[in-house]
């Protein structure tokens, strides 16, 4: 057996396990803290799970923080690609259920709002990408296998594992409400069994961008102001990347509110 079957063999039997498979799910997501991952999954047999990731060269653990491998993100990838490429309809779609919902951590953007991280049974795989239509700010994210909802400055993301991740919640009430609907919206859709028919993009214009811009005026990007920096957005004659203070951990959740909002243009 080659060295690349053996590596295959020793990642998918290193996935087989749910809880595994979970954790692997939140890493997806972004670095995660140890204790972050015991408040995913578990405590029970955590360090043995952990182990089993870093030996199939799934993750990593250095100084108390847990990565995805490149390889990690590239398996992952391969598995989303495969339940998102055998699904064209609604057709034989189970109805979703909140399996849990809890608080996990205060968003960096607003200290005083939560990150929460929920789950969905059974996951939508890859009948996800079909309900995109079904709300007026959302796209369908193939790298991650994920469907990115913007509900006011709440970012939804919820993903083909059944995970769902949720930014600026100021409760976990409203989380709950917010997960409600959801479930209403796509057991409807489900229930009618028809395919969702794809709505006219959404018109975004520099003053929405810009409310999301560090505002600062630092003129790091070369442009006067933020205000120009975002028409120039607008008109696709910069990148976000040259918003150097954007890429800080802080902004982290305005980033991907305009990473969103610049897949309408």
């Amino acid at each position: 057996m080659t060295s690349e079957k053996c590596d295959i063999k020793l990642a998918s039997n290193a996935m087989a396990n749910a809880t595994r498979r979970r954790i692997m799910a939140t890493l997806a997501e972004g670095d995660r803290k140890r204790e972050e991952i015991e408040k995913a999954v578990g405590a029970s047999m955590l360090d043995y799970h952990l182990q089993m990731l870093q030996q199939a060269g799934l993750a990593n653990l250095k100084d108390g923080t847990i990565t995805i491998t490149d390889y990690g993100k590239n398996f992952i990838e391969s598995k989303v690609e495969k339940s998102t490429e055998i699904k064209k309809d609604l057709v034989g779609t189970k109805p979703i259920e909140i399996a849990e919902v809890r608080q996990l951590l205060p968003c960096i953007a607003d200290k005083t709002k939560f990150r929460i991280i929920a789950r969905v049974e059974p996951p939508l795989g890859g009948a996800l990408k079909i309900l995109e239509p079904l709300f007026p700010r959302a796209r369908y994210s193939e790298k991650i296998g994920a469907l990115i909802i913007q509900k006011g400055n709440i970012l939804i993301t919820a993903y083909s594992t059944g995970n769902i991740t949720m930014t600026m919640i100021r409760s976990e009430n409203e989380a709950k409400e917010i997960l409600e609907e959801l479930k209403r919206i796509i057991n409807e859709a489900i229930a009618k069994g028809v395919t969702p028919v794809p709505r006219e993009k959404i018109k975004v214009d520099h003053a929405e961008i810009y409310q999301y811009l560090p505002r600062t005026d630092c003129q790091i990007c070369g442009e006067q102001s933020c205000y120009a920096f975002a028409i120039k957005l607008v008109g696709r004659e910069t990148e976000i990347d040259k918003c150097t203070p954007l890429l800080e951990p802080r902004y982290a959740t305005n980033l991907e509110h305009i990473r969103t909002l610049l897949e309408y243009l």
